[in-house]
């Protein structure tokens, strides 16, 4: 942890973790490129160099470097002021005084925490996204390995969404890049092989009558015959370059994984955090492009996560701390539709932390299963403080700060209810622990 402050706000956050061969994502700041420095911003009030070093550090990832720099295998304690003033400069004051509080009621010295969290109130909030790093030569690079034609797999589980899948495979007939396959596990009942009948594509069309989504992805890959793994939904939109562009960006970056970005509407801003290229913390495999011999190392998609969540994220995590690097690319965009019925709506687990019924998990089961699988318990218990109070507002208002603050308001009066919700989900967490991952693998 860069900062040990941000186990508080990102508990479960890929980059708390070093990576299997001790390494973490930060790069050491006295080996950054010079043209890397001088878009960083210093902050003179940290009271430790280290601090300094860690913000500047912290920056240029989040800014969007990338590079092969040596990185740090190890931080040091800093001092609890420069944690508050981090915490500053980076984030709301409503979480920083959240922070205070756990930390107060977790024991820690009150009047040491209270001095400093006070001291720091003069830190100033960072606008770090506004100037990203930026990669110039992506306009004018012509990627040799694009202009070779790779064949792509492209793979579409499906399940009754006939009225959108028509879109998709209309979008993929246009597509720039014409050499690749694609491959649709449908489970739709009534299942319509005619409907597959007049697009003028490559399709590999396997009926599959269970419904399982991380089955149908796994049986895919397993029958490619790509080298590239593009995986995709059956309720988006795309544009002409989206395969030409994730081609590009593996390329052009050197990388494994090349992560499109996701809006929800045409014409919706991007987030700023998706709107320039980085290394990503994340994949979304509605919108993913993977090198094959990546799932012939570490495996395929774990079954533990069949009609409930999260399934992208521990493979994101496992690709993350076996070294591959993943490129967040705002140049692969789709407009994913997240349409009111079909797919995983119809297997009753659409959102992870808001359940239906009174007496269901809350989240659901996998996502702790995650949680505690790479983080542990006390990270978990500390992602639980985080999410599940917030998750009590209705999804709509998910990304309006005030109505999330009042649910953690509201969730005091649910207090029961909640704990027996998260008491449900641990425990059912705990079997699939017990049971173990369900990770099938891909043969050479």
């Amino acid at each position: 942890m860069i900062f040990h402050f941000l186990k508080y706000l990102q508990p479960t956050h890929y980059f708390q973790l070093l990576r299997n061969d001790g390494s973490s994502i930060f790069p050491l700041v006295l080996k950054l490129p010079q043209e890397i420095i001088v878009q960083l911003e210093p902050e003179i009030k940290f009271e430790s160099e280290k601090a300094r070093e860690y913000d500047l550090s912290w920056q240029a990832i989040q800014k969007g470097y990338i590079g092969n720099t040596e990185t740090y295998t190890s931080f040091e304690k800093l001092p609890i002021i420069d944690e508050y003033r981090f915490l500053r400069k980076y984030f709301h004051p409503v979480w920083v005084f959240y922070v205070l509080m756990l930390r107060i009621f977790s024991f820690k010295n009150p009047f040491r925490e209270i001095t400093a969290w006070k001291k720091s109130d003069d830190a100033k909030r960072n606008n770090y996204l506004k100037n990203p790093v930026q990669h110039n030569d992506w306009a004018l690079f012509k990627s040799p390995f694009v202009e070779g034609k790779p064949f792509v797999s492209i793979i579409i589980p499906s399940l009754n969404r006939y009225e959108y899948l028509k879109d998709v495979l209309i979008d993929l007939e246009q597509q720039e890049h014409k050499n690749f396959e694609v491959i649709i596990v449908d489970q739709s009942n009534p299942f319509r092989e005619d409907f597959y009948k007049n697009f003028n594509l490559d399709i590999q069309l396997v009926q599959q009558t269970e419904r399982a989504l991380w089955l149908a992805r796994n049986h895919a890959i397993k029958i490619s015959k790509g080298e590239y793994i593009l995986l995709f939904d059956d309720d988006s939109r795309v544009e002409p370059d989206w395969i030409s562009n994730h081609l590009k960006c593996l390329d052009f970056f050197k990388a494994d994984i090349s992560s499109g970005v996701s809006i929800s509407a045409l014409g919706a801003e991007v987030p700023q955090n998706y709107s320039f290229f980085r290394i990503s913390d994340q994949i979304d495999t509605g919108n993913v492009m993977l090198k094959k011999h990546i799932f012939r190392e570490i495996g395929l998609f774990d079954r533990q996560f069949e009609k409930q969540r999260m399934g992208d994220g521990e493979y994101g995590l496992r690709a993350y701390l076996n070294g591959y690097k993943n490129i967040s690319n705002p140049q692969a965009g789709r407009i994913h539709l997240k349409v009111g019925s079909g797919g995983l709506r119809e297997m009753g687990s659409w959102d992870a932390f808001r359940p239906k019924k009174l007496f269901a998990p809350r989240p659901i089961p996998s996502v702790l299963y995650l949680y505690r699988k790479y983080y542990g318990r006390h990270r978990s218990l500390l992602a639980i403080l985080k999410t599940v109070p917030q998750s009590i507002i209705p999804y709509r208002y998910k990304k309006n700060k005030q109505m999330m603050v009042l649910g953690l308001f509201i969730s005091l009066f649910l207090f029961p209810f909640v704990v027996l919700q998260v008491f449900i989900s641990w425990r059912l967490a705990s079997k699939k622990l017990r049971e173990g991952a369900m990770i099938g693998e891909l043969d050479s």
